[in-house]
């Protein structure tokens, strides 16, 4: 495993509840990568034992090639963290987290952080109490880039912002990273916006990992195929590949990996009078891989 951040066969369980199950990840250097899952998937443990806050039950988790259970100081000082509301002293006015930020980190530059508010017109003599919760947003993220670190972890950062302030802060994280070749790792419920800023995805579902593949490469292999029949729909066909299956009276819903047109054939067989095939959206391969029943099929 030669990425910034790595799952190596990790398995953690809480008492009896196992909320990772052999998890293998390999994070790119230099890419934006999405940890997507449901509530309860094991995102969040998994964010956990990758920063280093939870050691894994089993197999280890890895932070710019060290266990992240045992980082050095100066190892954590490479990672910025943002979380879904993170909290800042809501008494002190900008320019004062701005300096309590700078005495914590070594690394931390104080003029990147000044143009970097500048760039998101955040007013330095305002207290974090009167800013909004999209300023607030935005602040968390200016700090942590303001570290230079090698790698952004983002825990659900925009969840609650509105439409409009969400996208501005996506855009300009997207623009800064890039502007540095800095690789992130972010989790997010909002699967529009991870469609649109993503390089690579990987999926967990109660525990396991079903997906880890680049999103272009992912939308190209699964597809949606409708079989329509004259009378009620048949059980679905076993094919390879195939991730969920419906029946609506007389048409079969099949979700499948692979383009070998298998599933299409198979549906002919059964009789069906039509056979039509769509692409996905992330946020529909997310809810074909995540629904109960889904089969365990990954695409990667």
């Amino acid at each position: 495993m030669s990425g910034p951040v790595a799952l190596d066969r990790v398995t953690h369980w809480y008492g009896d509840t196992r909320a990772l199950d052999t998890v293998s990840l390999d994070v790119p250097p230099g890419s934006i990568f999405a940890l997507l899952g449901r509530n309860g998937a094991g995102k969040t443990t998994a964010l956990r034992c990758l920063l280093g806050f939870e050691r894994p039950t089993r197999g280890r988790a890895l932070l710019l090639g060290h266990d992240a259970a045992a980082l050095p100081p100066p190892v954590r000082e490479r990672v910025g963290y943002v979380a879904e509301g993170q909290r800042l002293p809501a008494w002190m006015r900008v320019r004062q987290v701005v300096s309590f930020q700078r005495a914590a980190f070594r690394s931390f530059d104080p003029d990147l952080c000044a143009a970097h508010l500048k760039r998101l017109g955040l007013p330095q003599k305002r207290r974090v109490r009167d800013l909004s919760r999209g300023m607030r947003a935005q602040l968390a993220l200016a700090l942590a880039l303001s570290q230079r670190p090698e790698l952004l972890v983002l825990d659900d950062p925009a969840m609650g912002l509105d439409a409009v302030v969400r996208r501005e802060f996506l855009e300009v994280m997207i623009e800064l990273v890039q502007e540095e070749g800095r690789t992130v790792l972010f989790t997010s419920h909002i699967l529009a916006d991870v469609e649109r800023v993503a390089d690579r995805v990987a999926i967990l579902d109660r525990g396991v990992l079903r997906v880890d593949a680049p999103v272009d490469v992912l939308k190209a292999r699964v597809r949606r195929v409708h079989a329509f029949f004259e009378a009620d729909a048949p059980e679905a066909p076993a094919v390879d590949g195939l991730v969920r299956a419906r029946r609506r009276r007389n048409e079969l819903v099949l979700t499948v990996v692979g383009g070998n047109g298998a599933a299409e054939d198979a549906c002919r067989g059964l009789g069906a009078r039509t056979v039509e095939a769509e692409a996905l959206s992330l946020e529909d391969l997310f809810i074909d891989y995540t629904a109960e029943g889904a089969a365990v099929e990954e695409a990667s």
